[in-house]
């Protein structure tokens, strides 16, 4: 990887922390020593990005720092292809919608020699077969308002149907959207049962969007979910 590409993959891998990343950890990600990491920091701090922190502590960055638009390799833009062909064609229209904003935003700022690159993707996904239509995905929830709720980390109250055909009522807290083809899970954290839980979108019949706004709980959250390892 030249020297150049690493300082900016190196500014996006600590805007993407929520936390303090240290030096052994960017060294570990990019497979550079620690003093390379020193060194590369320190110039990326000369140059004017808003990196604060030091050696042995971590590092954290302004999450309002505007990074130029960089350019993709074409097995990065076929993986982007990919991702908004899924996006089209296993969410739902608002969605979708977005994922041709992304790839026309992206299409509009390659350089010269890639832009056929995403017009020649051989790598793509299809449209769900699941339902009467052959084309609509077999839920009736609204996949972009729990999207809203996750980020806002609004409360939801759904009725849900389970493999007995057994319905329960559910106060949850919704922390992410995981896709275990052909099947959508809702991630959450069950105040009825005190602990994560995941729900298939095709089984939720009903659900109230609430009012109530959830705090980030260390022990409660989306992290610590993954750490149960929980997804799927």
């Amino acid at each position: 990887m030249r020297r150049a590409d690493r300082l900016i993959r190196i500014v996006h891998f600590i805007r993407g922390r929520r936390r303090a990343v240290t030096a052994r950890r960017i060294a570990e990600e990019f497979e550079i020593c620690t003093r390379t990491v020193y060194r590369d920091i320190q110039d990326l701090m000369d140059s004017g990005t808003p990196i604060s922190g030091e050696a042995g502590v971590g590092y954290m960055i302004d999450k309002h720092y505007y990074l130029p638009p960089v350019t993709f390799d074409p097995e990065e833009l076929e993986a982007i292809g990919l991702g908004i062909s899924m996006v089209r064609h296993w969410t739902d229209a608002r969605f979708a919608k977005k994922a041709d904003s992304a790839f026309d935003k992206i299409q509009a700022v390659l350089p010269a020699n890639l832009q056929g690159e995403l017009e020649q993707i051989t790598t793509y996904s299809i449209p769900n077969q699941v339902g009467p239509n052959q084309s609509e995905l077999p839920w009736t929830v609204s996949f972009s308002d729990l999207r809203e709720c996750i980020r806002v980390r609004r409360k939801i109250h759904i009725r849900y149907t389970d493999e007995l055909q057994r319905d329960t009522f559910r106060t949850l807290r919704p922390l992410a959207l995981i896709f275990c083809s052909p099947i959508w899970l809702l991630a959450t954290w069950c105040e009825k049962r005190h602990d994560f839980r995941n729900f298939r979108l095709d089984r939720i019949q009903t659900v109230e969007f609430g009012e109530d706004v959830f705090e980030d709980e260390a022990d409660k959250n989306l992290t610590a979910y993954k750490a149960q390892d929980a997804i799927c």
